[in-house]
């Protein structure tokens, strides 16, 4: 079973990915901690990465795309796994769907985390108080949802065209366990009303 989940910084998702992959017991894929462990190796990838990444400069989607295929080939992934903040961008959209129709793999279910943008902001900072992360402070929380609006929501359109029936809409601004039981219900095909 392969699991993609959307939404904006902040709706939860890292942690109903984790919760759901734990569930399934596949690999849970976070953008971030594929791209912190890939910092650890010393190839000429991770090389370019870190000098990327100490100047500043956001990882290109060619590197990313590079660095989730990588990955995408390990045993564990075999047999199904959770992506979390990938794709984010329409470039990285077609270099997954090429990806998986080369493997002769499909996507199984979308789940995109709706929540109002105040419920994002009161989250981040609280959780910043609590984790004291540089990226939580309101500005830049601010900036990160305005680049999810610009480059991520496009890619909605594509998704809910090309799988109606497994891409469902959850409301994020909901208990961690209700959600869960609606992701759970939607993985097992039981009757879900959002």
């Amino acid at each position: 079973m392969i699991i993609i989940f959307f939404g904006p910084p902040g709706a939860g998702k890292g942690t109903q990915a984790s919760l759901t992959a734990k569930t399934l017991k596949i690999p849970h894929l976070s953008t971030g901690d594929i791209l912190r462990d890939k910092l650890l190796d010393q190839d000429t990838l991770s090389i370019k990465l870190k000098n990327l990444m100490d100047s500043g400069n956001l990882v290109s989607d060619d590197i990313l795309n590079e660095i989730i295929a990588n990955r995408l080939k390990l045993p564990d992934c075999q047999g199904g796994f959770v992506l979390d903040g990938y794709p984010r961008t329409m470039s990285q959209k077609i270099f997954l769907i090429d990806f998986l129709e080369s493997h002769d793999l499909s996507i199984s279910k979308i789940i995109d985390l709706v929540i109002d943008e105040k419920i994002i902001i009161y989250r981040i900072q609280s959780r910043s108080n609590i984790e004291n992360r540089l990226d939580d402070r309101e500005e830049i929380i601010k900036t990160r949802m305005v680049k999810y609006i610009e480059e991520t929501k496009p890619l909605f359109k594509y998704f809910r065209s090309k799988y109606p029936n497994d891409y469902h809409i959850i409301d994020g601004d909901q208990d961690i366990e209700k959600i869960q039981d609606d992701i759970l219900k939607i993985v097992k095909n039981e009757d879900f009303q959002p």
